[in-house]
């Protein structure tokens, strides 16, 4: 039909109403076509449906859609056909060993496998597919069906800005994470490889986040590059699919097994967001554990050469963020002790010091003091009154007003 249009026009005789195309031209969709990359501006096929819009909006509107799925077809072999095979595996899609299979890929089927790739989101997945349907209408276009100009619309604003506007998307590949964290200084994760770790399917973001956990973990690596794979999670974490974390925290769990966990695998599983999935059994024994060699320390200021790592460790590991309940009361009166200190006299260097406490221990004890996902202040409050070694402190004046301080950190 859309041939015989192109003839009708050919021999000079109007085929819409002008107001028709009025409407076409207060919709933008002029102004769309400007917005195609210039991939596709010079192509023929672009041209053809700039010359079509006005004249024979079906067959325009059908012609930009095969445009955009010829476009989705280069940008899913652009990917790579690993990651299109994976995605076809895992969501029983047709198989893919090699590149001509993506090009017998059927429309249906080839925005099905973008979808699964990451390259389509949910809301640009539905978007195409209603477009196709549109597209499907327009091919059987008959006397009960004529393109309209919503549907003229509706086709080319979802192909350019879902499609053809966009350039194809570089999937991030773990030869290019490893080529980072394997330095011997110090590296980070750029915007861009951040960028392309967030687009990526699930299935290579696992496979990166559980090389990353594990050279983390890996104590025959050099410092630097578990250093380098920690803040790589650190840098991930927030942008992870879910059930990457869920999947990974299951084997961590499982390494871990009946053992509480050592401080490193701690603090991996925070730096990577694991930690919040690990079994609660496991946290606390872990908690129970550091809270023993806190109070072999202790927080008497003479422990002060000790206290800078006991506690740094401690703030590493989000501080009291995920220390059990039953274990929280000892904590903060750990901490609480630490910062108060106790009454003071003369130094050895004839100085008069009001009060004696740790200049190490002291700020860092007060920084996770100063959480703002726990109840810190009822239980401080409760101490005040039920805690024998903070009513003896706290009897000293000066010690006292150092008490207060928390107090009021607390509430600002």
């Amino acid at each position: 039909m859309g041939v015989l249009k192109e003839s009708i026009v050919a021999s000079g005789q109007e085929l819409i109403p002008s107001t028709n195309m009025e409407i076409i031209e207060a919709s933008g969709v002029n102004a769309l076509l400007s917005q195609i990359r210039p991939h596709w501006q010079a192509k023929n096929l672009i041209q053809r449906v700039t010359k079509l819009l006005h004249v024979d909006p079906s067959s325009a509107c059908q012609r930009l859609f095969n445009a955009s799925i010829h476009d989705l077809r280069e940008k899913i072999l652009y990917a790579g056909v690993d990651i299109a095979a994976e995605a076809a595996k895992q969501h029983k899609l047709p198989p893919i060993t090699n590149a001509e299979n993506i090009e017998n890929y059927s429309t249906s089927r080839m925005i099905d496998l973008a979808y699964r790739m990451g390259l389509l989101s949910r809301p640009e997945y539905r978007r195409i597919l209603r477009a196709y349907d549109i597209r499907k209408d327009l091919e059987h276009e008959d006397d009960e069906y004529e393109a309209g100009v919503e549907d003229c619309v509706y086709i080319f604003r979802t192909c350019v800005d879902v499609i053809l506007s966009k350039d194809p998307i570089e999937l991030i590949k773990l030869t290019d994470i490893k080529e980072i964290v394997e330095n011997s200084e110090a590296s980070t994760l750029n915007e861009s490889l951040l960028e392309e770790f967030e687009y990526a399917p699930e299935s290579r973001q696992l496979e990166i986040y559980k090389f990353l956990v594990s050279s983390s973990l890996n104590v025959e690596l050099p410092d630097v590059v578990r250093h380098n794979c920690y803040m790589a999670l650190y840098s991930l974490k927030s942008i992870a699919h879910s059930q990457v974390l869920i999947t990974c925290a299951r084997d961590f769990v499982k390494r871990v097994g009946k053992r509480g966990p050592s401080l490193i695998e701690v603090r991996v599983a925070y730096g990577s967001g694991l930690l919040a999935y690990l079994k609660q059994a496991q946290i606390k024994d872990f908690y129970d554990n550091y809270f023993s060699e806190m109070s072999k320390i202790g927080y008497s200021w003479g422990a002060h050469n000790s206290h800078g790592e006991l506690l740094r460790n401690l703030d590493e590991i989000g501080g009291l963020d995920f220390c059990p309940d039953d274990c929280l009361e000892q904590y903060i009166e750990w901490l609480v002790l630490c910062y108060v200190g106790s009454s003071g006299g003369r130094t050895s260097y004839g100085n008069v010091r009001n009060v004696y406490y740790s200049n190490v221990g002291a700020p860092i004890a007060l920084k996770l003091l100063k959480n703002k996902t726990r109840n810190i202040q009822t239980i401080i409050s409760k101490l005040e009154t039920d805690s024998r070694s903070i009513v003896y402190a706290i009897s000293d004046e000066h010690v006292a007003r150092r008490f207060n301080t928390i107090l009021d950190e607390i509430e600002s």
